[in-house]
């Protein structure tokens, strides 16, 4: 019997765990195991630990799949990472970084960087095309107006899966950066400020000071102009 160590980490943003039922099958170059549950309960933050338990060695672990079932109310879950380690010692990652929700099966594949011609197995090569082609449905793109750059085809950003779109910690995030700069240039004297600048020393001393915040979303057009 071969007996594989898997440590489960749940994101630390806002709402990352969950309620519902939490499951895993770990797929191997050998075959595959069993379907085994984790947990029905996780907390942001949290690592949990299993085992298990196959009758056969899998070899190399090169993806895993995780299932999410609801128990009563639909919780959707963050999932940061996955360790899997094998018989031999080997540890194998699989970074995750992503919402499940409602009844699903996520696969994933081990962390190391492959191109296409790396992937020798049919499951792996398979995965590949399935992932290429959630892609393309889900990075469409529709035309704003003649002579715009093109932007997302959705009329709202609610129309997007939950992981493509802002998610509720970084719009916070968002909105407090952009009210600390304004009130760091009100502050500085720059948006009141009537005169000329006296020289390019004083605007390195206002600008300088609102430095070093990275800010980022996820943009959908306004209806086009009439």
């Amino acid at each position: 019997m071969a007996v594989y160590k898997v440590k489960v980490a749940t994101g630390d943003i806002l709402e990352a765990g969950t309620n519902n039922s939490i499951s895993i099958t770990l797929v191997g170059s050998h075959g595959e195991s069993r379907q085994t549950t984790i947990s029905d309960s996780f907390l942001p933050g949290m690592e949990k630990d299993l085992t298990v338990r196959c009758d056969q060695d899998l070899g190399p672990i090169v993806l895993i799949r995780l299932h999410k079932k609801r128990i009563f109310l639909e919780d959707a879950w963050f999932c940061k990472d996955v360790r899997v380690t094998i018989p031999d010692g080997t540890l194998y990652r699989f970074p995750c970084h992503q919402w499940l929700e409602g009844v699903t099966t996520v696969e994933i594949r081990e962390g190391s960087a492959k191109k296409l011609v790396d992937d020798k197995l049919e499951i792996l090569k398979e995965h590949r095309r399935r992932e290429l082609k959630a892609r393309q449905e889900a990075y469409q793109w529709k035309s704003y107006a003649e002579g715009w750059p093109h932007c997302l085809n959705v009329d709202s950003v609610l129309e997007l899966d939950s992981n493509i779109q802002f998610s509720c910690v970084r719009a916070i995030n968002f909105n407090g950066v952009l009210i600390f700069q304004q009130a760091n240039h009100l502050l500085s004297g720059f948006l009141l400020r009537h005169t000329s600048w006296k020289s390019l020393d004083e605007m390195r001393s206002i600008f300088s000071r609102t430095q070093g915040k990275e800010i980022g979303g996820c943009f959908v057009c306004p209806p086009p102009p009439s």
